[in-house]
C-alpha cells in the first residue's frame, strides 16, 4: 500500500516511516504541515494518508482540514487521522463524506501496534476505523431534539459498534447476540434517525454520523 504520513514531530514521523516500511508499506513521501501534504497528495496519490490534526503554522486544525481537501478533491485516497484530539468542527464533515475510506484514531489509545496496521488496512480496502472515544465524542450531542433519545440501551450498543465500523457478524459476537437480532436493531436504528439503509458498514456508519451533525 502506497501511504503519505503527515506528522509534524519528527521523531514520531520518521518512526511511522520505519514501521510502515517494515510492514511492506511503500511511503511516498513524509511531511510536516496541511499545505505539505496536500501538495504531496496531488504530486504522489497514494492509497491512503495518515495525518495529525494540529500541524503548523497555527498548530489548530491544519492537518484535519488538508484531510477533508483531499477527501474532496480525491475521494479513492483513503484518509486516516491519528491524534491526541478530537476536533468537531471538521470531524463530522470528513466522516460524514461519501465512499467510506476514513479512519480516526487517538495517538495516546492506541495500546498495540497491531492495532494502529489494522485500521489502516481498513481504511485503505474502503472500510472505516474509529477510535470508540472519538465516537463517544462525536455522538455526544446534546441537543433538545437529540434523536438518540429515541433509541433502546440495546440500539445505542449496536449503534456504538456500527460507528466504530463494525459489520453485524462482528457486533453479533461481541455483544454475544445473534446476526439477526443485529439486524433488527440496525433497522430499528434507521428508522428511529430517519435514515435510508446503505449498503456496506462504512457507508452506514457515514449516514449516521452525518445525520448527527446536523
Amino acid at each position: 500500500m502506497r501511504v503519505i504520513v503527515a506528522e509534524d514531530s519528527t521523531l514520531l514521523r520518521e518512526g511511522l516511516v520505519r514501521l510502515l516500511a517494515e510492514e511492506g508499506h511503500e511511503v511516498v513521501a513524509a511531511v510536516g504541515d496541511g499545505e505539505a501534504l496536500v501538495s504531496a497528495t496531488a504530486q504522489d496519490r497514494p492509497d491512503v494518508v495518515v495525518t495529525d490534526v494540529r500541524m503548523p503554522p497555527t498548530h489548530t486544525d491544519e492537518g484535519l482540514r488538508a484531510a477533508l481537501r483531499i477527501r474532496q478533491q480525491w475521494p479513492e485516497i483513503g484518509v486516516l487521522i491519528l491524534s491526541q484530539y478530537v476536533e468537531k468542527r471538521y470531524a463530522i464533515e470528513l466522516l460524514g463524506a461519501e465512499g467510506g475510506r476514513v479512519g480516526y484514531l487517538l495517538k495516546d489509545r492506541v495500546v498495540q501496534v497491531a492495532d494502529f496496521l489494522e485500521a489502516l488496512d481498513r481504511v485503505g480496502t474502503g472500510g472505516a476505523a474509529f477510535d470508540p472515544e472519538v465516537v463517544r465524542q462525536l455522538l455526544a450531542r446534546t441537543t433538545h431534539t437529540d434523536p438518540l433519545e429515541r433509541l433502546t440501551a440495546r440500539e445505542r450498543d449496536v449503534l456504538g459498534h456500527m460507528a466504530q465500523g463494525y459489520t453485524n457478524a462482528a457486533i453479533a459476537t461481541r455483544l454475544h447476540v445473534s446476526q439477526s437480532a443485529v439486524e433488527k436493531h440496525v433497522n430499528a436504528i434507521f428508522d428511529k434517525l430517519g435514515l435510508s439503509p446503505a449498503n456496506g458498514y462504512s457507508r452506514r456508519v457515514l449516514a449516521v454520523l452525518r445525520y448527527l451533525g446536523t
